[in-house]
């Protein structure tokens, strides 16, 4: 299993976690994700390599902008 995580500004509540949560497990080969506003923490696990583009992509898409830590 790998996992990354990244540092996610303007999240400030649960609707903002559940808002990337859907993004990001729309990657394929994600197998978990934590999201947390009050550490704006993002972790996501794979079996495999994870695509941290994608991953960015995902985060950006839902509204929120996100680095690998």
């Amino acid at each position: 299993m790998n996992t990354n995580t990244y540092a996610v500004t303007g999240m400030s509540c649960g609707h903002c976690e559940v808002a990337i949560r859907s993004e990001v497990e729309q990657i394929a080969g994600v197998t978990g994700i934590e999201v947390s506003a009050a550490d704006g923490r993002l972790a996501v696990t794979a079996e495999g390599p994870i695509d941290d583009a994608a991953v960015l992509a995902a985060v950006d898409e839902a509204g929120y902008e996100a680095v690998r830590t």
